[in-house]
């Protein structure tokens, strides 16, 4: 069965639908861009998918071994304060957070898990040092390995390089391209860079007119 099958699905608030007429499925190893104007509905329909939101109408179908508690998250402008006191290690671990029991020690397991992680998007040199130095795209990138802890196969993303500049850019979306292909990690990915979209999409979904 396919991750997730969304059937003429309408999204919104309060029982009003913001979009309407959403169709998609989604294989493992597919790659999903949702496009659309400012407003029509595209975080509404992440948040939905994450079951912040309930739909308003239609289906939405999870199969695979996949559910909603482990779909990979990275919102827009995911960051912390600025003088948060951790680690890049200790974010990072934060992603097992949602799996865990209240007050459960992190396992050997998992640092080893985030160790992995952090080499294969190629920043394990930025494991000891303070979150709150980092740039913006470092920020990025280590909640993208943040979002991979947490991850049952699939990545949402938001935007992710919003305000990055373009190497920062290039080099996300270069970690999400190389994840997709090389790890088979599904991606939804919410953009208004039609040349990202054109160069990594395998689907396009359109919210909106």
């Amino acid at each position: 069965m396919a991750q997730i099958i969304c059937r003429d699905l309408a999204v919104g608030y309060n029982g009003i639908a913001a979009a309407t007429g959403i169709n998609f499925k989604i294989e493992k190893g597919d790659y999903l861009c949702v496009i659309g104007e400012n407003g029509s509905g595209k975080s509404t329909l992440i948040k939905t998918l994450l079951n912040l939101l309930k739909p308003v109408s239609g289906s939405l179908e999870f199969g695979d071994g996949l559910t909603q508690n482990s779909i990979g998250y990275l919102p827009q402008n995911a960051v912390f304060q600025n003088d948060f006191p951790a680690s890049v290690k200790e974010i990072v671990l934060s992603g097992f957070l949602g799996k865990k029991k209240v007050n459960a020690f992190y396992s050997r397991k998992e640092k080893e898990e985030v160790s992995r992680i952090l080499d294969l998007l190629g920043i394990k040199e930025l494991e000891n040092e303070s979150f709150s130095k980092l740039s913006g795209g470092q920020i990025q990138r280590v909640m993208l390995a943040r979002a991979l802890c947490a991850c049952g196969g699939l990545l949402v993303l938001d935007e992710p390089v919003t305000g990055l500049d373009p190497d920062a850019m290039d080099e996300m979306y270069s970690s999400v391209e190389k994840l997709n292909r090389e790890q088979n990690i599904s991606v939804i990915m919410v953009s208004h860079d039609m040349d990202a979209v054109n160069k990594y999409a395998k689907q396009i979904l359109k919210i909106g007119r």
